[in-house]
């Protein structure tokens, strides 16, 4: 189904926030709205996460991939326009559109259903425009119905800080004392999500981080400290958000034997040297690439039936980069959400 773009912009353009290399500001633009092809939708964008991997790609720790660039990789929206094979969703839907964008379908990876491993994947936000716009397009195969329980500026940090949290947590399997090394976005939501299945929370932030830490506590941690602070009892495993490297041997000599360290994000400092006492005991230490669709599935699934209350601070498009400088300075709690309708 198909309507002319004059229904969305009487001049068919719209506003966007464009990166143009790393360490510059973004800039607010008019550009023509984008057209999907056969699989594709094009959304309306109502609310659009910041995430600490948008920093990644601003700052250059991540290489850039295109330029300008929209930014944006925790979209939620309404569908507008729908792609002749675009089969998974209709005009009128709310959808939510994650990092994973789309991938070969053909490789082993893609073919053991392990799409996050592809070796040619395509992620919002870096290799296509992303939601830091008032509309996106999307390949609608990677794309999720969202619950309805989550209006949209709850929703959009489900998409990436909740995705990838999931995945993270997922990895950590039984473990009944879960560390968790960052108390960010991510971690907030996981938080909630381990509490509710009656798991034992230990948060760890930045030395002198009060704030954060009686954010922790508020939300259900059994204790919050300074990243360096012994916790009152040995974890079964830990999750690191934080992108620092130094943290790795921190978390192993927070764990119990036989625990896993999951290292979540995409990027993250260099791993300082250790000693392999502190590995030894069938210790493990891994990594999370990206999500699975069925991770998404999964996730969305769980949070429809718990309560997740992912604390939103809401920023105007124009207000990108204060958005972005914000997130840096780590000058709040929860997750920052850019409003392009507002």
């Amino acid at each position: 189904m198909k309507y002319p773009l004059s229904r969305h912009s009487s001049d068919g353009t719209m506003r966007a926030m464009l990166l143009d290399a790393p360490h510059a500001p973004l800039r607010l633009a008019r550009v023509p709205i984008p057209f999907p092809s056969d699989f594709e939708v094009l959304i309306r964008v109502s609310a659009c996460g910041v995430c600490r991997t948008d920093l990644h790609i601003a700052d250059g720790e991540l290489p850039p991939h295109r330029s300008p660039l929209i930014l944006g990789h925790e979209i939620v929206g309404v569908v507008t326009h729908v792609g002749e094979l675009a089969l998974q969703f209709s005009v009128g839907d709310r959808v939510g559109v994650p990092w994973l964008g789309g991938s070969c379908r053909h490789c082993v990876y893609c073919g053991g259903h392990r799409e996050n491993l592809c070796d040619t994947p395509t992620f919002t936000g870096y290799d296509r425009d992303g939601g830091y716009a008032e509309y996106a397009i999307a390949d609608a195969r990677y794309c999720f119905a969202l619950p309805a329980r989550y209006d949209d500026i709850r929703a959009a940090p489900l998409l990436c800080a909740g995705l990838i949290g999931y995945r993270a947590y997922a990895m950590t399997g039984n473990a009944k004392r879960i560390g968790l090394y960052g108390f960010g976005a991510a971690a907030h939501i996981i938080a909630q999500v381990a509490c509710q299945q009656k798991k034992e929370v230990y948060a760890f932030t930045r030395p002198g981080d009060a704030r954060s830490q009686e954010f922790a506590r508020s939300l259900g941690a059994r204790w919050a400290g300074d990243s360096d602070a012994t916790a009152p009892t040995l974890l079964d495993a830990a999750i690191i958000f934080a992108p620092a490297g130094a943290l790795v041997p921190l978390a192993l000599a927070a764990t119990r034997k036989g625990a896993t360290v999951v290292c979540a994000g995409i990027h993250m400092s260099d791993i300082p040297r250790f000693p392999y006492s502190l590995l030894w005991g069938e210790r493990m230490v891994r990594s999370v690439a990206n999500l699975t669709r069925a991770d998404g599935e999964a996730f969305f699934t769980l949070a429809d039936t718990i309560d997740i209350h992912a604390k939103s601070v809401p920023f105007a498009l124009e207000d990108a980069n204060r958005a972005l400088a914000a997130l840096r300075a780590g000058e709040f709690d929860g997750a920052a959400v850019l409003l392009p309708q507002s």
